[in-house]
C-alpha cells in the first residue's frame, strides 16, 4: 500500500499562510526547497487542491528550463511535470487541465473513495504540497499517512491556521531534521489509527 504524505511549510506561530492568505509571508529558505525535491524523487503521483494546481501549472512549467533559477528549482519543476497529478475539483473540466504532463480530475464527493483506491495501487509515495482545505479534509477522514511540516523561523501573526481538522489518529513523531544554511526544523510524523 502506497502512503500518502503531506508536505508543508507552516510558521512557528502555526500559520500555512500569513495575512490574506498570502503565502509569501511564509518564512521560506533553501531548506524548502531541497526537501520538496527530495520527496518528489520518491513519489509518483500529485495530489492536489484546484487552487495549489493552478498556482503550479501557471508557475513551475516555465521554471524546468529557465537557467537563472536554482539547479534545485529546475528539478523540481522537471519532476512535477512528469509525476501523476491528481486534482480534487467540482469546477475544473478534464480538458482545462491538459497540456502539463499527467494530469486527471476527481470531484470532491468522490475524492475519499479515489484517494483510498490510489493508496492500494502498486508505485511510490502519493504527495500533497499545498492544498490546505483538502489536506484537512483528508487527515480527518484518515487516509493520510504521514505529515511532514517544515517549521519556519518566522510568526506571522494571522492567516490561516495550519489545522483545521483534528487527524483521525494519534500523531507519532518519526524524526526531525535540519538543513545545512536553513532555519527550518523538519518534523515528520506517522497518522495511527
Amino acid at each position: 500500500m502506497r502512503k500518502l504524505i503531506v508536505c508543508n511549510l507552516i510558521s512557528l506561530d502555526g500559520f500555512y499562510s500569513g495575512p490574506n492568505g498570502d503565502l509569501m509571508a511564509m518564512p521560506f529558505d533553501n531548506g524548502f526547497s531541497d526537501y520538496n525535491a527530495e520527496r518528489l524523487r520518491a513519489a509518483d503521483t500529485l495530489l492536489l487542491g484546484r487552487k495549489t494546481f493552478e498556482a503550479f501549472w501557471s508557475y513551475w512549467p516555465a521554471v524546468a528550463e529557465d537557467v537563472s533559477q536554482p539547479p534545485v528549482e529546475r528539478e523540481i519543476a522537471r519532476l512535477n511535470t512528469a509525476v501523476d497529478k491528481v486534482v480534487v475539483s467540482n469546477s475544473l473540466k478534464p480538458d482545462e487541465v491538459e497540456g502539463w504532463g499527467p494530469t486527471r480530475v476527481i470531484r470532491r464527493e468522490s475524492a475519499h473513495a479515489e484517494v483510498a483506491a490510489l493508496k492500494e495501487k502498486s508505485g511510490r509515495d502519493i504527495l500533497m504540497f499545498g492544498s490546505h482545505i483538502l489536506w484537512n479534509d483528508l487527515l480527518a477522514a484518515g487516509l493520510v499517512d504521514e505529515l511532514h511540516l517544515m517549521i519556519g523561523a518566522g510568526v506571522v501573526g494571522e492567516g490561516v491556521r495550519a489545522f483545521e481538522a483534528r487527524p483521525s489518529g494519534k500523531l507519532r513523531l518519526l524524526d526531525t531534521r535540519t538543513f545545512d544554511g536553513s532555519s527550518l526544523l523538519l518534523v515528520r510524523y506517522a497518522v495511527e489509527r
